[in-house]
């Protein structure tokens, strides 16, 4: 399954939270039950590995956690980089943030948008792009004059062709 590039990874949920400090309280009592009791020594031995294997095993999931969260910021921040570079060498342009997806097809995607400067939703068609478009995208793109004119009312839907669209970013990803 495709994960969405605009949602930033978790790095803590409740269950590993819970089971981390599971482990750790087994990992302080059992070193004291096992001398406490009259085991043999290679079930002490077994005994003993059981919570310091899951221990190292969380370990290892708690550090790939925050390296996907790692990675995911740097791209986040690149991504940015790009977004407002292409917002600084374009002309005229405004950010959109996509709501929902509606309808892919093959020519196009039917989303809900809204428009950053003005907090402004509605429907807008947005022409097939190189990339799945996906809820949480900012997108900065060149406005169309004749759809959207100050003192006119909001079209119906918004058209958007691909040329149009100059850069896209996460939305959690922006630093203000």
């Amino acid at each position: 399954m495709v994960e969405n590039p605009a949602v930033k990874p978790k790095v803590a949920t409740a269950g590993l939270v819970l089971t981390s400090a599971a482990v750790l309280i087994l990992l302080a009592l059992v070193p004291s039950t096992l001398l406490a009791s009259e085991l043999p020594a290679v079930v002490k031995v077994v005994l003993a590995c059981v919570p310091l294997a899951a221990a190292l095993t969380l370990l290892w999931l708690w550090g790939r956690r925050f390296a996907q969260r790692r990675t995911w910021t740097a791209n986040a921040d690149d991504r940015w980089r790009s977004f407002d570079d292409a917002k600084m060498s374009s002309g005229t342009s405004t950010e959109l943030t996509l709501l929902s997806v509606e309808a892919v097809q093959p020519t196009g995607t039917w989303v809900t948008i809204r428009w950053n400067r003005f907090n402004h939703v509605q429907p807008a068609w947005i022409e097939a792009l190189p990339e799945p478009l996906w809820v949480g995208y900012v997108l900065l793109i060149a406005p169309d004059p004749a759809q959207v004119m100050p003192g006119a009312p909001w079209p119906e839907a918004y058209f958007i062709r691909a040329a149009d669209c100059l850069a896209w970013a996460p939305a959690q990803g922006r630093q203000v």
